[in-house]
């Protein structure tokens, strides 16, 4: 039975940084890699040239990225929120709120899972946080189950 791939739910920004990464591991990164193979293999024996060990990992690396990515972008779903509800909490929305346990507020873009990057307050709709926003206005509270336990907060704002 073949597998089927998952959709990958991006923001216009999303599928253009993956769109970059690909082109950049096709193009550059390939070439990088296929050249230190070949200068590896003048360091002699290949049994026991970690050098060549190496390259050949960081190659095997790059061409499962790059699989990887075609999947990605093969089964993308560009998210569209024009004619969305403007007040509503959808994917590409960025929602400030205030954790009603701590006082503190926080802003998190609401995306796919491919794009999620905490560092970077960009949250997947398939993490509790997310999922639990969704569809959610300015000025309702949501509770959230996450490992630490529960957590209340209240939406203070909704921008697509």
């Amino acid at each position: 039975m073949a597998e089927v791939e998952k959709e990958t739910i991006l923001t216009p920004e999303g599928l253009h940084k993956l769109e970059e990464e690909l082109e950049h591991l096709k193009t550059v990164r390939r070439k990088e890699v296929a050249g230190r193979i070949k200068q590896s293999k003048e360091f002699g024996d290949l049994m026991e040239n970690s050098e060549y060990e190496d390259a050949k990992n960081e190659q095997a690396f790059v061409e499962g990225r790059i699989l990887q990515l075609e999947v990605m972008l093969r089964n993308a779903r560009v998210i569209d929120n024009h004619g969305a509800p403007p007040d509503r909490v959808a994917v590409g929305s960025t929602v400030r709120l205030k954790d009603l346990g701590s006082g503190e507020e926080i802003k998190y873009m609401i995306v796919g899972s491919a794009e999620a990057d905490p560092d970077q307050d960009k949250i997947s709709n398939e993490s509790p946080v997310g999922r639990a926003l969704l569809g959610k206005r300015k000025g309702e509270m949501v509770e959230v189950t996450v490992p630490a336990g529960k957590i209340r907060y209240n939406i203070l704002q909704v921008k697509l």
